[in-house]
């Protein structure tokens, strides 16, 4: 705020001169100078009336200039939304490359400085960015860093290039890092699964990327989740809302995690050699156990205090089991309703004939979680030399669950798909244990099946 009443109180009161008036103030004497000249420009009389405030005195002794681009004849601007969207594009455009254009266009044109001035100013005025509140519990963030570790071979020069996983809670900024084989299927959800266990709780929502082991089909409204992520999700009861493409600031807590992650563990461990995942996650750990009890610059306490007073009252506990990876496979449904599945056959509701179904190839879980959702359908071992099921007699039903992608007036369906097992002792599901929609079939009373709407193959 300006000295401006008080510089005209010392002089008109007082009838100070300058250099006292600048002396008292604080101010030089060429701004005092200058403030009695605005005062006698503006047409005001001491005193001033007692209703003028400050702002309507600052108005009135120093109005706002014209612009020199509002002026007439001024140097034609460029279109800033039009070199915004230009560099946008194409990643290899510069500022330089179009101020080229532009004068060619405009040979009266501003220089390259004033150029690249008015284009900042305009992005600083359009980029605005909300702010983001993070409740306690709510969110967990993940994502692939960019940065990979090599791991070496013992026995030939051969170095694979092993991926960071990173997750970070939104509250707390709690972050967790380990290395994997790849980005596939297993080490996605095996990422999370030791990520949920090294939280010691379950948030309520997870953001990933739009990452093909996480989203099926990316979309701004109704993204779908791959099959075997949203049944992860469903086991451990949390939500997934993916980031929207090509908005990192969806996930901005990730992308500064992964920022951090690279610079206080990748480039610690550069000089290292590795000879095993093992190896490397164990020496991740460590630094990451540092990272985590680091005190914060410019606020109180660390990532691990924020942890213990924030997060983990809000995280709901674990279940008692770990998710185990289901594996799906497509497969078509014979004329006579089967199909083929590891040189074994299946008989499914004929009213799959030749249409597409999935099959959970994964590993075996436990029985009964697995009947309450699944399908009950009849199992016949391949003979060596031929394709001829057994005997009636020799069937036994098995827990294979089916994933069928119905047409028609059915519409699409997914359905929880299950492994065959060589139990003997279950038996048919009229329900799902889940409460989740009955097909909308008529099929007959020796086979029910239970699933969801949406999804799509992996």
């Amino acid at each position: 705020m300006r000295k401006t009443r008080e510089v005209l109180r010392l002089h008109f009161e007082l009838h100070l001169g300058q250099r006292q008036i600048a002396r008292s103030a604080c101010l030089s004497q060429s701004t005092v100078h200058d403030y009695l000249e605005r005062f006698t420009a503006a047409g005001l009389v001491w005193p001033l009336p007692s209703e003028m405030t400050e702002p309507e005195l600052e108005s009135a002794l120093f109005p706002p200039a014209t612009k020199p681009l509002e002026m007439a004849g001024a140097r034609p601007l460029p279109d800033f939304a039009h070199l915004h969207d230009e560099l946008q594009r194409y990643k290899h455009t510069t500022l330089q490359l179009l101020w080229e254009e532009y004068r060619a266009a405009n040979p009266d044109g501003y220089g390259y400085s004033r150029f690249c001035y008015h284009y900042q100013q305009w992005r600083s005025q359009r980029d605005v960015v909300m702010r983001q509140q993070h409740r306690a519990g709510e969110k967990l963030f993940v994502d692939w860093a960019g940065a990979k570790i090599p791991i070496h071979s013992r026995d030939s020069d051969a170095v694979h290039e092993a991926p960071l996983f990173v997750a970070v809670l939104g509250a707390s900024n709690y972050t967790y890092a380990e290395a994997c084989w790849s980005q596939d299927m297993g080490c996605w959800i095996g990422a999370h699964v030791r990520t949920f266990e090294f939280m010691g709780g379950l948030p309520e929502l997870v953001v990933p990327d739009n990452t093909r082991t996480g989203v099926s089909r990316a979309c701004r409204y109704e993204p779908d989740l791959n099959p075997t992520y949203q049944e992860m999700a469903m086991h451990y009861g949390v939500g997934v809302l993916p980031a929207r493409v090509r908005k990192p600031r969806d996930k901005a807590k990730v992308e500064v995690g992964v920022q951090i992650v690279q610079r206080w563990i990748v480039a610690a461990l550069r000089h290292r050699k590795f000879f095993s995942l093992q190896e490397l996650n164990l020496a991740i750990a460590e630094l990451l156990a540092k990272l985590n009890q680091r005190p914060f610059r410019k606020r109180e306490g660390s990532r691990v205090a924020l942890l213990a007073e924030i997060d983990r009252p809000a995280l709901r506990p674990l279940p008692k089991e770990r998710f185990d990876l289901s594996v799906w496979s497509p497969a078509t449904v014979n004329i006579d309703y089967h199909i083929q599945f590891e040189r074994s056959f299946y008989s499914v509701p004929y009213q799959l004939v030749r249409q597409v179904v999935e099959v959970d190839s994964g590993s075996d879980r436990d029985l009964p979680q697995r009947h309450a959702r699944g399908l009950a359908c009849s199992f016949a071992q391949t003979v060596r030399g031929g394709d001829q099921p057994r005997s009636s007699s020799q069937v036994a039903p098995c827990a294979l669950g089916l994933a069928a992608l119905a047409h028609g007036a059915v519409g699409k369906q997914r359905r929880r798909p299950h492994r065959r097992s060589n139990r003997q002792d279950h038996g048919i599901v009229s329900a799902s244990g889940d409460g989740l929609p009955l097909v909308p079939w008529h099929h007959s009373p020796g086979a029910t099946l239970s699933g969801t709407t949406g999804g799509s193959r992996r």
